[in-house]
């Protein structure tokens, strides 16, 4: 079993306030100069330079199953007013309820979710069409992101009334009542096994401190779905990361 190094979580504050916004004011974009290969030029050092960098390549060989109990994460999501934006880097869904999850005993409430085409993540180097980060924080100010893959298949109708609504130009905004909101609970797959690993934020000022727990089990969106998303945003992910030897252990 290969050691973790321990995590500074001293920045997360900043990093969470930074992700929630997508940091919509910093000088960064997914393409050109401005793109993830000069990130750490753009004052976000740790995006070249840091050592525990996301998203990665899961080699499925390498990881140490059973090495995470299963009753280490339980989620506590369900139906919640949101307010969706288009902040020019994704469609982000900030929550407005109370949704949370307890991992290791520690209780988490869900802030945000927002999209990336294609997945940021990878299975064995291969990507899905997109991927759904659901940022969570802790009261002390510790971020946990669930990774969700999604591949092509039947429509998502626990998302179809949120896709009619995708505010198109940067910006916009978009509120959705309860009613309409996606359940979560029955969005999420309940049989999947999960990936757990150290990591960063996928996006400057790629702040490390993060813990990340990705769904071995994607969900499904039709073509239709995944077609719209790309007309807003043909291309809004980081390439993976050197692993740089970090454990990633399955429940």
């Amino acid at each position: 079993m290969r050691l973790i190094p321990r995590i500074t979580y001293l920045l997360a504050p900043l990093c969470l306030a930074l992700s929630t916004a997508h940091a919509t004011d910093a000088h960064w974009s997914y393409s050109g100069d401005q793109g993830p290969a000069h990130w750490g030029e753009e004052g976000s050092a740790l995006c070249a330079k840091g050592t525990e960098q996301s998203p990665i390549n899961v080699e499925k060989s390498k990881v140490e199953p059973k090495k995470a109990p299963s009753t280490d994460l339980a989620l506590h999501y369900s139906k919640t007013p949101l307010k969706l934006i288009n902040n020019g880097h994704t469609i982000q869904a900030s929550i407005e309820g109370g949704d949370t999850l307890i991992y290791k005993g520690t209780e988490y409430q869900l802030l945000q979710f927002h999209f990336h085409t294609p997945s940021e993540h990878q299975f064995n180097h291969q990507s899905y069409p997109m991927e759904m980060h659901l940022v969570n924080q802790d009261k002390n100010g510790h971020l946990l992101v669930l990774g969700l893959m999604i591949k092509q298949g039947q429509a998502n109708k626990q998302l179809a009334q949120l896709w009619k609504q995708l505010p198109a130009k940067e910006g916009e905004e978009a509120a959705i009542t309860a009613k309409l909101a996606p359940n979560l609970a029955k969005l999420l797959p309940t049989s999947s096994h999960h990936l757990f690993y150290h990591g960063s934020l996928t996006t400057p000022p790629c702040t490390e401190g993060v813990q990340w727990v990705l769904f071995e089990n994607p969900i499904e969106m039709s073509k239709q779905q995944i077609e719209q998303f790309h007309k807003l945003f043909p291309d809004n992910h980081r390439p993976t990361q050197t692993a740089t030897g970090r454990e990633v252990d399955e429940d």
